[in-house]
């Protein structure tokens, strides 16, 4: 039995109304695809204008954003450094401060590192301190009393060197270089160094409050004295010598700087906004 005589019954119908003399969309479509088997011209597909906008907002590279990149100038950040110093003072010195420093600490391998001085009357305390946790990671005691010498002047690396650092700083000795091991001194992580040596934080011009801390002369003339007045109320200080301030090179003993280039062109030694890793 054939099912095909079954459909014979069955008529088209169109489902336009009666009175609608306008072309459908159908309509529309069989005419340009039969004008177009006639006259074949290029059409042109006209874009609509995009209403959205996307912009890199606020511009990373420009001041001031480039100094919230370290949270050292976060609102509240080296404020809240301070006091947790001056309680760590109070709890186990009761020493009368006389000011507190942001500077940068140059390690004997040329290594940046952001630290926080403190001077009081008899101490000088050297404070890495984490600005991203809030939180003293490592802090190194200086007695005022056994430091014997402080140079200023411009940094100087030996004639074979390829490494480099522009600007001047400061050094601080509390022992005698040549006395150094020679484990200490090729050791990068070294804490036996008997010096230390200092220069001004990049952020020294973001305001002035950062002006007052990150300068290297304020620094300066507060602890010169401060030394001095130690040296006098000591009991037996045993060097019979004066504080020598004097002006001369500093003498950075790296020879390639490949480690120090890395982690100073990176800034590896600041609490720093590193950005996202992802896209």
């Amino acid at each position: 039995m054939s099912t095909i005589g079954s459909f014979e019954g069955f008529q088209a119908v169109s489902l336009k109304q009666e009175g609608d003399d306008q072309p459908s969309e159908t309509d529309h479509l069989s005419m340009e695809e039969e004008d177009s088997g006639k006259d074949p011209m290029p059409r042109h597909i006209s874009r609509q204008p995009s209403v959205t906008e996307s912009t890199l907002y606020p511009n990373p590279y420009h001041q001031p954003y480039i100094s919230r990149k370290y949270f050292a100038t976060r609102p509240g950040a080296i404020e809240t450094a301070m006091e947790d110093l001056k309680g760590h003072v109070a709890e186990t010195s009761g020493e009368t401060i006389q000011g507190f420093w942001l500077l940068t600490k140059i390690d004997h391998w040329n290594n940046e590192k952001e630290i926080i001085l403190l001077v009081t009357d008899k101490t000088l305390l050297i404070c890495k301190y984490d600005f991203i946790m809030l939180s003293c990671v490592q802090l190194q005691r200086i007695p005022l009393s056994a430091v014997y010498r402080i140079c200023l002047g411009k940094f100087t690396f030996p004639g074979m060197s390829l490494d480099k650092r522009q600007g001047e700083g400061l050094r601080i000795y509390w022992g005698s270089p040549e006395e150094q091991s020679l484990l200490s001194r090729w050791n990068p992580w070294s804490t036996e160094v008997p010096y230390a040596t200092f220069t001004e934080h990049p952020m020294k011009y973001t305001s002035e409050k950062f002006l007052e801390i990150c300068k290297l002369s304020g620094f300066v003339s507060k602890l010169v004295p401060a030394t001095q007045n130690a040296h006098k109320n000591s009991i037996g200080s045993g060097r019979g010598k004066k504080l020598m301030v004097l002006t001369e090179p500093i003498l950075i003993e790296t020879y390639t700087g490949l480690m120090s280039f890395i982690g100073n062109r990176n800034k590896l030694g600041y609490s720093l906004a590193r950005g996202s890793i992802g896209f």
